[in-house]
Order: C-alpha cells, then structure tokens, then sequence
C-alpha cells in the first residue's frame, strides 16, 4: 500500500501536522471534560471523512446527546450496553468485522458504559479487545472518555493499547489540545500543549505560558474507581441514617453484585440488607457480579438469621468469604490475548473445538500484577488457615440449573512459604477458570439450551470449616440436605421433613459416588432412622474412608476411618476434641461372629453411622427447621451443603457453606397402577426405593446391561461398556428409553456398576439399578450427590431393584428372550461388547410408580 492510502486525516489540518497526520489503523481517544468538547474535534473529523468519500459509521451507546448529526452518507448503529459486557463487546465486534477493512467510526463516551456496567475494569476490556481489532482492519475510530471519571489503572491500560491520546481541554473560550501518545511519530513540538483555533494549532512552548495553561487544567489525584465510589457511597448512606439513600444505595450495590432481574435477584433484595452487601463489596476482588453460588450462599445465611428459630443465630458459624467478580474472569481472558477464540468459541462450529483450546489455556494465563497484589492480600488474610476455591459461574445454583459438579472446587490447604501458599491459590483458580470450558460444562449448557447465555465465571474463596486434629484438618461431619425427600424406602416417611447424607469429615463424600463407601442416609422426621440393610451387612454399607486435609502432604487425603478410630488412645489425629460414641457405634454383628469364631481383638469393633449425633443432639430437629425455613422462603424445594464441628461438651456449631434450588418437578398426578394377578406378568415390580413422582410411562426401547457378562469383563472393557450404552441412548434420544444395570449408574468405580456420565444417558426417561449378588453390585442413589443431581434436575425417574427382599420382582429373560438391537444402532460395537448391551424394543411396556402406596411397576 502507498504512503498516500496509509494517511488519514483528523479534519483540523493544524493538528494533521503536529501528530504528522492520522494514519490508517489509529484509534483516536480523546479525554475531555464534556462531550460538548468532543464534538468540536469529532465534527471536523466527520466532515473530512464525507468530503473523501469514506465509509463512516457512528457507534451509538450513550446516554447522551448524539455527537454526529443524521446523514444519509453516515451509518448510525445502536448496540445497547445493558445486556451486559460479553453482548456488548460481541456485538461491536460483528459490527466491525461485517463493515470490513478502511472504515472510519465514531463512537460515543467510553464514560457512559460505566452507568450500565459500573466497572472500569468492564470498560477497560472493552476498548481492549475493540481496539487491536478495528487496528488490524485499517480503520480510523474516534473515542471519547471523561477526565478524571477513569482510575489511573484504566487510562494505563487504555494508554498502552490505543495509537493516539490525546488530551481536550476548554478553557476561557479556548480550545487545546496536548498529545500524550502519538504511536509511531516524533516531532520537537509533537507533545506539547497546542491551542486550536479553526484549522491552525499552535504549540505552546514558553514555559510562562505552559505553566499557566497547566495551572488552569491541573489535577494530580487519582481518581477513585467508579465501582469503589459507588460502594463508598453504599457506606456512607449506611452512616447517614436516611431511608432514602439506602433503599437507593441497596438497589444499586444488588444491580451491582447480583443483577437486575430473577427469582434469585428477588431473593437477595428481600433478605439481604444494605450492611450485606456493603460487606460483600469489599471483601470482592475485582468487579462484576459475585456469581450464583455464592448468592445462593449468602441469601441463605440471611434467610436463618432472620427465621424465628433463635438456635438459627447461636448454633450458626460466621463466614468471611472472599468473591472474585465476574469482570475479573474477562480481564483474565482479554490479557492473556484469548478474546478472539472466545469469540470462535460463540459459533455453532468453534463450540466444542475452540472451547477445547480455551480449556487448555484458561489453565495457564497470567494475572495482572494489581490483580495479584490483592490476591497476595487475600492470602495474608486467610494466613494458613485451608481455603477452598469455588466455581461460582452467573448460571450456576439458580432456579432451573443447578450446575452440580460442572465446574470446578479446589482446596488450598494453606501449608508452606507465602510463595507457595499464592503459586497454589493462583493454580485454584486458574482451574475453576479453565473448568468453564471442560467438555461436560459445555455439552450441560447446550443439552440444557444455556450455550447462548452468557457464563461469566465469578469465583468464590471459602474459609475451610473444621479444626486441626494433629496432622490432619476437618470438619466433625459435612454433608448435603434435600427439603424434600424424593428417595422413601419404606412407608411412613415423610417426605416433606426432608432429608441428609451425612459423613464423618469432610463433606466431599457425601456429594461424590465414593468408591466402595456409603453416607448416613437420614431421614428428617425421624432422624435416627436407618436405611433398609440386610441384617449382618450393616458394615458393609457404611462409610470406611475420611476426606481430610493433610497438613504435612498440603493437600486433600483420604484416609481411612479406622486409622483414626484405632489411634484415638495416642495418635493426636485420632484425638477429635469430640465424643466419639457420636459418631460411632458398636458393630454387633462384627461381635457376634467374632464370639461365633472364638476370636478376640484389640481393634475397635465399630460402624461409622453418627447414630449419637442424631439421637443425642437437636441437629437432625435442627436441619429439620433450617431445610423447611429455606424452602419456605423459597418457595420451593431446596439443596444444602453444611458442614458440622463440637466441642468437648458436645455442644455443636453448623455452617451453611451452599444452598439452591432443587430442580424437582413433584409428585405428578395420581397414577392408576395395574393389578398384577401373576408376577410373571411384569418386568419388574417391587416397593419403595424409586424417585419421580408417580408417573406412568410409556416405553419404546430398554437399554439392559446383563450382569453376569458384564462381571467377565475387565476393567478397561468395562469403560467401553459404559461408551456403548452413551451411544445407544443417545440414538434413542426422543423415544421413551429406559436403561437397566447392575449397582450403580454413573459410578467411577466399574466394580460398584457401570461408569457412565450422566450426559451419556441424560436421554433416558427412566434409569433403574439392581442386585447382583455374585459381582456384589449393589444398588445406591447416593442421594444429595452430583448423579443424584442430575437425576432430580433432568426428571428422569430412577428405581433401585433390590433382588431377593420381599414383594421384588425382576424377570429379566423377559428382555434377553427379545432379539438384540444394538447393533441396529451401533453398527460399530465389538462382538464382545454388543454381547454385554442388550437393547430391545418392547411392545406396551409401561412404567408405572405410585407414591402413596410406594410401588413401582414395569408391565
């Protein structure tokens, strides 16, 4: 390209000559004291622009009058801000890659964002991820910002991204203006102060006249950020005392921190008080809004302190979190160069490809050095207390997605050097970054139809409930409640009391399908309860391992319950500061055959079933009232997490560390169940154990998984098992299927069941699980945790078929004696394997469940 089509021109010919003229690919910014003064520069620029024929578009945005008057040479474009940054951003940047190379934009005051986004930081993002981007294209853009409305931080940034800055000022009538980057070019003059009068621009070079000019026009503090001025603001109306200003202060720190609209948004303006949000304000770091669970975690809090039940108040513990905000998330993104594969990623095409790329380099970036000075504060705050990071994306825990599991939560046991201490938490959080964009984040939001949405990722930074116990660092018992209990094993349970899956330890366990483990299933009306176990197994299906933080391997460890039990009398790890027998009870069974074989033992013969805690102590009343205060304020059914530590006199403190929405779609209408004269005439029929509701639904498909080849299988082919029967279900996506296998679906454990995702058998209607004694597979919801989830949140009724108990009936040769379909809809299955998988395609086959009367029916 020749010097003469590189050159462009700003309309002042005086000016032309002092920056040695505009060149193609510029970004022009401006900062002014008023609009007004923009369009005495913009004008002419315009003008210019039309005499040479130029493609000039007005990007319009602001609250203010328009700078460029209507013409039928100039294309106006309105992109509205208030849909917040992402659909900001991504709709100028189409407009600018649909208008193509050498076009001349004037957009309206940068200032002006900060009354929707109120965030400097969401601003200074925008101009960099717009700004290479109009660069590359050989345009020409005019931008104006407001002087001394922009920290210093945000006109570095904008300093260091733009080609020219240029300051505007007006004073006595005069105008002036003084260059302070001038990209590419150099002159004796250039950046001086200049005075322009029509096309002349004269430089000021005396220092008596500089110094007057500059007396005039002087400000060195720098200004506050407007998001900080805004919660200065929140602070003040709090001391004034005036209703007026704090409804008004409340408001906008909610728009703020939360968002404009919502069930959730509701919530947070009914409950949380302008004290709460002033709080969480200043312990965010970063801007934007604080993200879902950590809204469904503070709204909760809000909701007990203000319940009539005073044990609510005392027997909670305080939290100190820490809120990365989602503005954040995009700075992380736009410094490390990765808007444009954010962008890639948007498309039908780049969704999976690009957001495999992102996912790899979300887990790598670097962090502004502000950025890590108040990350570095945090730290100090927390000193080497452990912390757990958290995913606390805008969607997640909010009604209608719940997100479990999805995302990423990382402990920092807060052990070694200050160094280390912040390489770990940085690593945290670059993990939560990068879970944004892990393959089953993203086939969840466009299974759920989210992937239009846009997913800021707000952090959460929790303090770690529990005390050290030697080496080790935990929680007395942590776990998961439901308000309502969607999983009755037996008649006479109610299910609006709610229910718990509990553990000793931390409560990691309770919301994974552990392997070869069980949680405290209990029952809040009667909360010393326990689950239908075959007699003399009670053991077996207990929990045997502990999450525990390991002070000396810095980091999360499993540890074996009896390892603690065993060293209680010495081993400082085994001194919990608590009564044992709360948690422990004797294991008769384990008595009686050792009495049986003649055998004595030193080693505690014990069952991990937190039998003292619910029957000595008020907590399983306690959960009772906090699960149906939540639900209540709600208005619909809701899941906890807690954790639970004691002292020496057994006195307990709970902390409500998450709380959402449950995504239950109630018991449905009354159902007429079919009268079964022989039990040969059904797949399968038996009592209790089933969650749905009462349903009656019509099958076109039957994906079963026969046991007894499935035990001849090893370990690897057991994964492709698992892949054979995502293929299968996802082919009969749309007809009514339901999936049969033995222990448990969704385990990550092939010798407990099969180890599907649940987004490989999301299609299914219905999943059931059932014995099989010689490869002890072995049926468990595993209620409250992430399969259950997904379960409840995608309506798919589930069934555990426990074989051999009275009234179960499983006549599986009713699907063996049927021809195998597999291979119909996975041509490509193995002998082997098309073995193992039998799908047929039954005639009239209905499932049918009956609350009330507690029966399941496959006829």
């Amino acid at each position: 390209m020749t010097e003469g089509f590189t050159r462009a021109s700003s309309g002042i010919d005086g000016l032309d000559r002092i920056v040695d003229g505009l060149r193609l690919g510029d970004n022009v910014v401006w900062q002014v004291d008023s609009v007004d003064d923009y369009r005495l520069v913009a004008a002419p620029f315009v003008a210019r622009a039309r005499e040479e024929g130029r493609r000039l578009i007005y990007v319009r945005y602001g609250a203010h009058e328009p700078v460029v008057d209507e013409s039928p040479d100039i294309e106006v474009v309105t992109v509205e801000p208030g849909f917040g940054f992402e659909a900001f951003a991504t709709g100028v940047h189409q407009l600018i890659a649909e208008r193509g190379r050498q076009a001349y934009y004037v957009f309206d005051c940068l200032t002006d964002l900060m009354s929707e986004w109120h965030s400097d930081l969401a601003v200074l993002n925008f101009f960099e991820v717009t700004c290479p981007f109009l660069y590359e294209l050989d345009t020409v853009a005019y931008f104006p910002l407001v002087r001394g409305e922009h920290s210093y931080t945000t006109i570095a940034g904008i300093r260091s991204t733009t080609q020219l800055l240029l300051d505007l000022y007006s004073v006595d009538g005069n105008l002036y203006v003084h260059p302070l980057k001038v990209w590419g070019r150099h002159s004796p003059t250039m950046f001086f102060p200049h005075e322009i009068a029509g096309d002349e621009v004269r430089p000021i070079t005396s220092s008596a006249a500089s110094s007057q000019l500059f007396a005039r026009i002087s400000g060195t503090m720098d200004p506050p950020d407007h998001w900080q001025t805004l919660v200065q603001a929140g602070r003040d109306a709090l001391r004034s005392g005036n209703p007026g200003d704090q409804a008004a202060a409340k408001r906008l720190l909610t728009e703020m921190l939360i968002g404009g609209e919502g069930r959730m948004v509701e919530l947070a303006d009914q409950y949380l008080s302008l004290t709460d949000l002033v709080d969480t304000a200043s312990r965010e770091i970063g801007t934007g809004f604080i993200g879902g669970k950590s809204v469904g975690m503070l709204v909760a809090r809000a909701i007990l302190a203000r319940g009539r039940d005073e044990r609510f108040r005392t027997r909670m513990e305080a939290h100190d979190s820490y809120f990365l905000g989602s503005d954040l998330f995009y700075s992380y993104v736009v410094a490390n160069g990765w808007w444009r594969l954010w962008m890639e990623q948007k498309t039908p095409d780049g969704y999976f490809d690009a957001g495999a790329r992102l996912h790899e380099k979300l887990s790598s970036g670097k962090f502004p050095p502000a950025v890590r000075e108040q990350f570095i504060r945090m730290l100090e705050y927390f000193g080497q207390s452990p912390i757990i990071v958290r995913s606390s994306s805008l969607l997640e825990d909010n009604f209608g997605n719940a997100f479990a599991g999805k995302y990423e939560s990382i402990f920092c046991a807060g052990q070694g050097s200050p160094e280390d201490r912040y390489q770990r938490f940085e690593d945290a959080v670059r993990a939560v970054y990068a879970s944004a964009m892990s393959q089953e984040a993203l086939a969840y939001r466009r299974n759920r139809g989210l992937s239009h949405l846009d997913e800021q990722m707000a952090v959460l930074v929790q303090r770690v409930s529990g005390d050290h116990h030697g080496d080790l660092f935990f929680p007395h018992a942590g776990g998961v409640g439901n308000s309502s209990n969607l999983y009755v094993w037996e008649r006479g349970i109610d299910m609006d009391a709610g229910m718990l899956r509990i553990v000793f330890g931390l409560g990691t366990r309770a919301v994974d399908r552990t392997h070869e483990d069980y949680a405290r299933i209990v029952t809040l009306d009667r909360p010393t309860r326990r689950p239908s176990v075959e007699e003399g197994k009670e053991r077996r299906f207990s929990q045997h391992f502990v999450d525990v933080i390991s002070l000396t391997d810095n980091a999360l460890v499993t540890v074996p319950l009896g390892s603690l039990v065993s060293g209680q009398a010495g081993d400082p790890n085994g001194d919990i500061g608590a009564d044992w027998s709360l948690f422990l009870s004797p294991d008769e069974g384990a008595k009686r055959r050792l009495r049986e074989l003649g055998r004595t033992t030193t080693t505690p013969q014990v069952i991990c079933d937190l039998q003292g805690l619910l029957g000595s102590t008020d907590f399983g009343d306690l959960m009772r009232g906090v699960l149906a205060t939540l639900s209540a304020a709600y208005n619909y059914p809701v899941d906890i997490e807690f954790t639970v530590n004691l002292g020496p006199d057994g006195d307990y403190r709970f902390n409500l560390v998450q709380c959402r929405p449950l995504q239950t779609r109630g018991l449905g209408k009354a159902v007429r169940m079919p009268e079964l004269t022989d039990p040969a005439d059904c797949l399968f029929s038996a009592g209790g154990n089933f969650m749905g509701g009462n349903v009656r639904l019509p099958l076109d498909a039957v994906v079963y998984v026969r046991p007894g080849r499935y035990l001849g299988l090893g370990h690897q082919d057991r994964y492709a098992v698992a892949r054979l029967v995502g293929e299968a279900t996802r082919a009969l996506k749309g007809r009514g299927v339901m999936a049969i296998g033995p222990g448990r679906w969704g385990t990550t454990t092939p010798s407990l069941g099969v180890p599907v995702s649940y987004s490989e058998i999301a299609a299914a209607d219905a999943l059931i699980e059932y014995t099989y004694p010689d490869g002890d597979f072995r049926p468990d919801l595993s209620y409250g945790s992430h399969f259950f989830q997904e379960i409840v949140e995608g309506e798919t009724f589930y069934a555990a078929i426990f074989g051999g108990q009275p009234g179960v009936v499983f006549n599986h040769e009713r699907l063996t004696d049927q021809p195998n379909r597999i291979l119909d809809l996975v041509p490509g299955a193995t002998a082997t394997l098309a073995d193992v998988v039998h799908v047929v395609y039954p005639a009239n086959l209905v499932l049918y469940s009956d609350v009330v009367s507690q029966r399941v029916i496959c006829a």
